[in-house]
């Protein structure tokens, strides 16, 4: 959730009864990114009274971040649950497991969980073709996964990627999962820090209206379908591999003015899921995590023992 997980959003599903993350990297680039993240953790704490996590995404991004400063705030700050994503955490997760706290590994493949769980990781979140983002390389949706995972991990999971209703819901928990993560959903909230242009977008679009760069540089981001994101993949593709050559058009400053200044859909690469073709309107978070529920629950009391 790049320039959308601050303390706001995180405190606002939290306070809607889901779990709210905060994501680090959005605050804790250098020079002074662990102290960022401390000021943004304690702004939560100012915003909700509920368990919220911090997300620690492992992938390599233009300017390293501190992840041991990154990761020595959280302790000292005492939040209780952390998800890292992007690549083996073994780097994070030993000195958070020594401090107590609940460790959620996002990965996009089961040996991958697998792996994770033996180093530690309390619950993994399964993270589908569908999601929006960094999918990873290995191109298996949901309806795959889920029961792949559900057969194979000994650690409770959750399904990730391409959520945002209540069949979802349901059929995760028939899957074997214990529920779902949804991100690009929360982007279409009152609460979402975002300029309005963009979460009309969302509402506008159909699950077709998104689309993949960076696959020559193995590192794929599903994006929205506009037209820098068209001309990014055009010149990679003529240039494989060559990161410099797009660097220019996928700039996180590009990125950031989108959502915080100009609501330019267009200007820039900015992550979605197919589930923006879910999304029909902008609803607070309480509404629209009530509305999922909901529908699971009616699905799973009358439609399914109708069937027996």
């Amino acid at each position: 959730m790049h320039f959308v997980g601050y303390a706001e959003m995180a405190a606002a599903v939290s306070n809607a009864g889901g779990l709210g993350i905060i994501t680090a990297l959005t605050v804790a680039l250098p020079p002074n990114g662990a102290e960022n993240l401390r000021k943004e953790i304690r702004k939560c704490k100012t915003l909700t009274d509920k368990p919220f996590g911090v997300n620690i995404t492992l992938l390599p991004v233009g300017v390293q971040p501190d992840f041991e400063g990154i990761v020595k705030v959280i302790i000292e700050e005492g939040v209780k649950v952390v998800e890292t994503a992007g690549r083996n955490p073994e780097v994070v997760i030993k000195p958070l497991k020594a401090a107590g706290i609940f460790v959620i590994h996002k990965c996009v493949a089961v040996r991958h969980a697998i792996k994770a769980a033996k180093l530690g990781a309390d619950m993994i979140s399964m993270d589908g073709f569908d999601c929006g983002g960094h999918p990873g390389e290995e191109d298996v949706g949901n309806w795959v996964l889920a029961p792949i995972a559900a057969k194979k991990l000994t650690i409770p999971f959750v399904v990730s990627g391409g959520c945002a209703d209540g069949k979802q819901l349901a059929a995760a928990l028939a899957m074997g999962a214990e529920g779902i993560n949804m991100g690009t959903a929360f982007m279409a909230t009152t609460e979402a820090p975002l300029r309005q242009e963009i979460k009309d977008a969302i509402v506008k679009a159909s699950e077709r209206d998104t689309t993949h760069i960076f696959r020559t540089l193995n590192n794929t981001e599903r994006v929205f379908k506009n037209a820098t994101a068209m001309k990014v993949r055009e010149i990679e593709f003529a240039n494989p591999g060559d990161f410099s050559k797009i660097a220019p058009y996928v700039k996180g400053e590009n990125y950031r003015k989108s959502f915080q200044e100009t609501g330019d859909t267009e200007s820039s690469v900015w992550s979605c899921g197919q589930s923006i073709g879910l999304i029909d309107e902008i609803k607070p978070c309480k509404k629209m995590i009530q509305d999922v529920v909901d529908e699971a629950a009616d699905i799973i009391r009358t439609r399914l023992p109708s069937m027996l």
